[in-house]
């Protein structure tokens, strides 16, 4: 396969340093907002609302659900349009959205509401790995997105903690202070994003590229109609849709700790109450510490490949550990046991986030890198949605072989990665269109 000419590397002084560190400032922004949201979203509808659990089950099913299938349409957006200006955009519609819950009090307004933020998050995630795309050289990229991840989930954790103070006070006021932070955060990521330097639509610099003199950047005529005219390619993709799939199964490792551990020890050791959210800190700041680390090892797609195939063995591990939770044991043991479980799950994610970054850019067509973006990331809104209903069925009613079905499950996913990732490798600089040998950046006016 022929490879996409890379941009020179550039040094810690250049601009595109100081882009990098403006990403991660809107990151770190928009997690707080999203820490305070989560931890607090679900108690304020059901008990300032009124929502029954079921409903807003339902509602929040049914959003993510259509928030799956937005992202491809944003993506191409982002796309056609320019990443920095749709990701800035849809920051400003999430914030808009968050602020309509403060006037939420019925569940069809809440049904709506709750549709459209999950759609502005769809895109928003599309527009801004595009961004990435955009900003960041080919060979920087898996460790920028690190260094991202590591920042989210401080911004995570800070949030988590003001949403805790929420959840403490407990009064209509305190709640939707909390959402007020959020709409307030996603306000100021808009902001923050606008002040990046610009990106040319990427349909546009691919196709200015092989405009140009016949054989610059070995891209054709015929080629360049493909990147310019092809619409949702990604839809048409099998190859690419299949590393997704394989992806979106490793991804069914999300709903673990937020909801399926807690509700765990409630069954089994009630008194360990506190651990779930202990659990959850543990995680946040692993991935905060350990992630940069983790994605050193990751510089193309065969080491990506090796990623993914490593942390489906720990995910593995981390369920048989967990697995032995549901034996008769002492409080004690058990604890010692979940923290176990939880301390191989954070270096499993680690290593599948890493891995999945890369495939996910590498496999990606120069000029579609938005809706590439976003219907990889139709995983996490499926993981999201599906993942609840599944995981609580196998693990809750399965109990240890239930755990040890889902480890398997995982390794076969982690496994099949490699021969998946070759497959959509095959024949590929037949049809994708190359990236242009620089970055294609314009100063904002």
């Amino acid at each position: 396969m022929a490879h996409h000419p890379r941009s020179i590397v550039p040094s810690r002084r250049t601009p595109l340093s100081g882009s990098q560190r403006t990403l991660a400032t809107a990151q770190l922004v928009s997690a707080i907002g999203d820490g305070a949201y989560y931890t607090s979203s679900a108690l304020y509808f059901t008990r300032i609302v009124g929502l029954s659990p079921t409903r807003l089950g339902l509602g929040l099913a049914v959003a993510w659900a259509i928030g799956s299938v937005a992202g491809v349409p944003l993506g191409h957006l982002a796309d056609r349009r320019g990443p920095r200006g749709t990701a800035a955009a849809l920051a400003f519609v999430t914030a808009a959205v968050v602020a309509s819950f403060l006037v939420v009090d019925d569940f069809l307004p809440f049904l709506v509401a709750a549709c459209l933020y999950a759609t502005a998050q769809s895109g928003l995630g599309a527009a801004r790995q595009a961004l990435v795309g955009g900003l960041v050289p080919e060979g920087e990229r898996t460790a920028a997105l690190a260094r991202l991840q590591a920042t989210l989930n401080a911004g995570l954790a800070v949030g988590a903690a003001l949403g805790g103070v929420a959840l403490t006070v407990g009064t209509r006021a305190a709640f939707l202070a909390a959402f007020t932070l959020t709409a307030l955060g996603f306000l100021a990521t808009g902001l923050i994003l606008l002040r990046l330097p610009a990106v040319v639509p990427a349909t546009v610099a691919v196709g200015g590229a092989a405009g140009g003199a016949a054989g610059g950047a070995g891209v054709d005529g015929a080629t360049a109609r493909k990147g310019r005219d092809g619409g949702f390619a990604v839809l048409a993709d099998r190859r690419y849709a299949v590393v997704t799939l394989v992806n979106t199964v490793l991804l069914l490792r999300m709903p673990l700790l937020s909801l399926v551990i807690p509700l765990w020890i409630a069954d089994r050791a009630p008194q360990l109450g506190w651990l779930g959210s202990a659990l959850f800190v543990l995680n946040t700041v692993g991935v905060t510490l350990l992630q940069v680390r983790t994605a050193r090892a990751v510089t193309g797609l065969p080491s990506a490949a090796r990623a993914v195939r490593q942390a489906g063995a720990v995910l593995l591990a981390s369920c048989a550990v967990f697995a032995l939770s549901a034996a008769p044991v002492p409080v004690w043991a058990m604890a010692a046991l979940l923290v176990g479980g939880a301390v191989l799950q954070v270096f499993g994610e680690m290593k599948q986030s890493a891995g999945s970054w890369q495939i996910a850019f590498d496999l990606a067509p120069a000029d579609r890198l938005g809706q590439y973006q976003g219907f990889f990331g139709t995983g996490v809104a499926v993981a999201r949605t599906a993942g609840p209903l599944l995981l609580t069925t196998l693990l809750l009613d399965g109990g240890g072989p239930g755990w040890l079905v889902l480890g398997v499950l995982f390794l076969a996913a982690g496994c099949a990665m490699g021969p998946a990732v070759r497959y959509a490798e095959r024949d590929r600089s037949s049809w994708l269109t190359p990236a242009p040998a620089t970055a294609p950046l314009t100063p904002t006016g």
